[in-house]
């Protein structure tokens, strides 16, 4: 059982690491299997907005991104974000942001996942600073990519509407 998650986490990483944007970031997939995730990232100067805080952008990043991955590790890697919202409680403040998500609903086509955004200050006490929620497409008539193909399973890109 062990064996197994451990390998779910490297998968997930491998994902994670096949993001451009996300290496540029910095993030870390912590978590990964059991439709759960937590991706982790360390807070510095350029990740905050004029006020000190980090950026609203990157919280969504991370909670758009981990409601992906919380979803991909219930349902495989063909998903895809179809939407999100995410409410800000109070300016994030603190050296790590984690954005835990799980799956809340696994369905055929969508995946409702919540995710909880929290900083991390030195001591390592987590605050809450933002909420969201999503419903994560399953990418219809894609075959499970394979780790060559990691780059497709890569989390938020847009869904063809058309």
């Amino acid at each position: 059982m062990e064996a197994e998650k451990a390998s779910q986490l490297v998968f997930g990483q491998k994902v994670l690491d096949a993001q451009p944007f996300s290496v540029l970031l910095g993030a870390r997939l912590t978590a990964f299997g059991d439709g759960a995730a937590v991706l982790e990232l360390d807070v510095r100067d350029e990740l905050r907005q004029q006020n000190g805080f980090v950026h609203g952008g990157v919280l969504s990043y991370a909670a758009d991104n981990a409601l992906t991955f919380a979803a991909g590790a219930a349902v495989g890697p063909s998903v895809l974000t179809a939407g999100f919202t995410i409410d800000y409680l109070r300016p994030a403040r603190g050296d790590v942001l984690r954005a835990r998500a799980q799956v809340v609903r696994p369905g055929r086509t969508r995946v409702v996942c919540r995710c909880d955004l929290l900083m991390v200050d030195a001591e390592g006490t987590e605050t809450l600073c933002a909420v969201a929620q999503g419903t994560i497409a399953v990418a219809a008539g894609r075959e499970p990519e394979r780790e060559e193909g990691v780059r497709e399973a890569s989390g938020s890109e847009p869904v063809d509407r058309g």
